[in-house]
């Protein structure tokens, strides 16, 4: 193995004090430091093998193969004072080399005490050289930070049924452009008049652009209204009105004075003055869209209002177990009573799946069937707790048994007192209305649990509107609760037995007597104490409407919303954004609310055989 080259006749002929660092340090010649250096370096060049790439790094092994310690103290301190022959300075590397010559001797007492480690710090000082050399790559990561928006923020053009749908829309574009055409703000004049939900909606959006335009003048109209200047931080984009006539042309057989062909005039426009921008319709209006790309034009729909893209991806409130599962959790399985009720704590990768109230079953073939619901969540471990059969005759709720599994699940979120919000989805047929009802006599009439059922529903029709009802409050509902007649038939016929005629008739008025039919449209400002509340066909409600039935709950109080998803009558309403979607969404995990989707139809063959072919 080569030994390190013999010093130079420039270093064999320095002085004595030259090799002690304790006098080097008392008498501080940096001077005498940096003429060594400048002819180390020099001499450094006609040594043997200075040229050579792996002189720069010494290896281990060559430090290894140093004579004598003496010899190594000798020729170290020379090293840490004024860089070492044997690492010379490549000139890639020349802009760090001022630092390598400043942590050189601070290094130097550390190799009078210990003389083996001086190569192992010159090799870690010039290992880190480089990477400070490197030129601008702590720069470039804040730069691309800077410039994670691919190009320039897109001009969004919003259609007047936007604002209509949803008021606070102006704010939902985050970083983007927003241009509102002299047409919409003509149409959102229109519409502003009334009190239904869309005049309301009209009035909400008029004040936000009020609110805008005074908090920053007149005078900024053409400039266009920073969007959070009203307080709406997500919004950093900015507001531009139609401040002067545009010229458009449009194909002859579109009219020149419909709204909407006007609106799509002004994208055009707009599309050919922004050539190195996008220029996007937003409406959600179907056949507007489709014009819009007929020309050439990019549309789109508004998607902020919708929790969800596809409606299979809704929370079904249940979940079925592995079929290891009792293979992986049951060695540290934990288990206990309460009352009727068995407790199992299990731990795992698969608590992170659970929510609270979420219902999970065990079916395997040739083993007994098993239904949980999960009841507390810490971390990794879940307390699951089994369920009360109402199939068996011995639980009839008014009468009523349950017929499968998933009506079995809903039946005890209905009965169960700490659950404030209980939604069901499912198909026609499937037994909400009933199952709803059932569980609300029994609590009102049996338990005294509630002081009365106040049953609702949105009155969207299927068809043409028969005009105005006569009659009170509850007459005018009374054309739209044919459910409620229908199924308190059945559970009056159910409960009665052998009662007679008398006997169901004083039956039938003693339920109805503890039954109140309301309207939604006199729900806001109320307040409900201790009652049961169901609100039938909720999906036809949206986001807001939903809002203001379930905040009118007091102590006490427990909501049922029903619906069927595949039966929106709603304008502009689709399962992503309907009310019952928005609810189902924000209250999975939380303690006091559940949610069933209901699987299977009971209520014919003939029923069942329609919801899937038709």
């Amino acid at each position: 193995m080569p030994l390190p080259p013999a010093p130079s006749r420039r270093a064999a002929s320095l002085p004595a004090e030259a090799f002690s660092v304790v006098a080097q340090r008392k008498n501080a010649q940096t001077d005498v430091a940096d003429d060594d250096f400048d002819g180390l370096e020099a001499t450094g060049a006609d040594a043997p093998g200075a040229d050579a790439p792996g002189v720069a790094t010494p290896s281990p092994a060559v430090t290894a193969a140093a004579p004598a310690p003496a010899t190594r103290r000798r020729r170290a301190a020379p090293a840490s004072a004024a860089a070492p022959e044997t690492a010379p300075a490549p000139v890639a590397a020349a802009p760090a080399a001022p630092a390598a010559r400043k942590r050189r001797p601070a290094a130097a007492p550390a190799v009078e005490e210990a003389p083996a480690a001086a190569p192992v710090a010159a090799r870690s000082t010039r290992s880190a050289a480089p990477a400070a050399a490197a030129p601008g790559k702590p720069a470039t990561r804040p730069a691309s930070k800077r410039k994670s928006r691919s190009g320039a923020t897109t001009l969004f053009v919003l259609d007047t049924n936007v604002l209509l749908h949803d008021p606070t829309s102006l704010f939902r574009f985050e970083e983007h452009d927003i241009f509102l055409p002299m047409v919409v703000l003509e149409e959102l004049d229109a519409h502003k008049k009334g009190m239904t939900e869309v005049a309301r909606n009209g009035r909400q959006v008029s004040r936000s652009l009020d609110a805008l335009v005074a908090a920053q003048g007149e005078d900024n109209l053409a400039k266009g209204l920073r969007l959070n200047a009203s307080g709406q931080r997500a919004a950093t984009g900015q507001l531009f009105f139609q401040t002067e006539t545009l010229d458009f042309t449009l194909p002859t057989s579109l009219p020149q004075g419909k709204a909407d062909n006007q609106i799509l005039g002004v994208v055009e426009t707009l599309s050919r003055q922004h050539q190195g921008r996008d220029v996007v319709l937003v409406s959600k209006d179907i056949n507007m869209r489709v014009k819009a790309r007929a020309l050439g034009l990019a549309a789109e729909d508004y998607q902020n209002d919708k929790v969800l893209e596809d409606g299979d991806l809704l929370y079904s409130g249940l979940m079925p177990l592995p079929q290891d599962f009792w293979t992986k959790a049951g060695k540290g399985m934990e288990s206990w009573n309460e009352g009727p009720y068995t407790c199992y704590r299990v731990t795992g990768t698969i608590v992170s799946q659970f929510m609270i109230n979420q219902f999970v079953y065990y079916e395997a073939p040739g083993e007994p069937s098993l239904f949980l619901r999960v009841a507390e969540i810490r971390e990794r471990t879940a307390v699951l707790k089994t369920l009360r059969d109402y199939g068996h005759a011995k639980n009839a709720v008014w009468g009523v048994t349950t017929r499968n599994r998933e009506q079995n699940f809903a039946m005890n979120l209905l009965m169960d007192p700490e659950i404030d919000l209980v939604t069901l989805a499912g198909t026609a047929g499937t037994g909400k209305t009933l199952m709803a009802l059932a569980a609300g006599l029994t609590q009102v009439l049996d338990e005294r649990r509630y002081t009365e059922i106040i049953m609702t529903r949105a009155t969207v029709s299927v068809g043409e509107d028969i005009g105005f009802l006569p009659g009170t409050e509850e007459e005018k509902m009374g054309p739209w609760m044919g459910a409620l007649d229908d199924n308190l038939e059945f559970l009056a016929k159910g409960d009665g037995g052998n009662a007679g005629e008398w006997g169901r008739a004083a039956t039938n008025e003693l339920i109805r007597s503890r039954i109140k039919i309301k309207s939604l449209n006199f729900m806001r400002g109320r307040t409900f104490l201790n009652k049961y509340l169901i609100l039938d066909e909720a999906q036809n409600l949206t986001p807001k409407q939903m809002k203001t039935l379930i905040t009118r709950a007091g102590p006490g109080t427990k909501i049922v919303c029903m619906g069927n998803l595949a039966q929106i009558d709603t304008p502009y309403l689709t399962e992503g954004s309907s009310g019952l979607t928005y609810s189902v969404d924000r209250f999975k995990g939380w303690p006091h609310s559940g949610h069933i989707t209901l699987a299977r139809g009971e209520r014919s063959r003939l029923a069942d055989f329609a919801s899937e072919v038709l």
